[in-house]
């Protein structure tokens, strides 16, 4: 069984900014009760992604690369609105890739971190750049942004 171990933090500054290239994500819901299904494009490929339930850090995760025809259909006919649109940078610090999500749309104004790790005890080092932990609140998973958007928060 494929195993997400992801840990995701608020970005306090920019100064993560000149460390990477970012890349445009466009991305919806078809389900997210119990296990979520995603629909993702990045770049010309599009995914089919399958989530179960996070339990600390921890999830399955299954991915598959799908045609980018069925994927824009998809995420047209199927998908619950807003779709979630991003910009993702891929940092690279030590051992670890660092994915910073700058969010646009509904949900403009949010800037999250996660970190992937090998073991749910991994101690890692936090870039200056980071802020408070949010791996354990729902309300930032990309799931619950396309039902509470960011710019509805107070």
């Amino acid at each position: 069984m494929a195993k997400e171990i992801e840990r995701k933090f608020l970005v306090k500054d920019d100064s993560w900014r000149q460390l990477a290239k970012g890349s445009l994500y466009r991305q919806g819901y078809i389900s997210s009760q119990g296990a979520t299904v995603r629909i993702r494009i990045v770049g010309n490929q599009g995914y089919l992604t399958i989530k179960g339930m996070t339990i600390n850090y921890s999830r399955s995760e299954f991915e598959y690369p799908i045609p980018l025809a069925d994927a824009q259909e998809m995420l047209d006919t199927l998908c619950v609105r807003p779709l979630i649109e991003k910009t993702r940078y891929k940092i690279n610090l030590g051992s670890l890739v660092w994915e910073v999500d700058d969010f646009a749309g509904a949900n403009q104004g949010l800037i999250l971190a996660e970190v992937e790790l090998t073991d749910e005890a991994q101690q890692i080092e936090l870039p200056d750049w980071i802020g408070e932990e949010v791996s354990g609140d729902p309300k930032y998973y990309n799931s619950y942004l396309v039902k509470h958007p960011f710019c509805e928060w107070e």
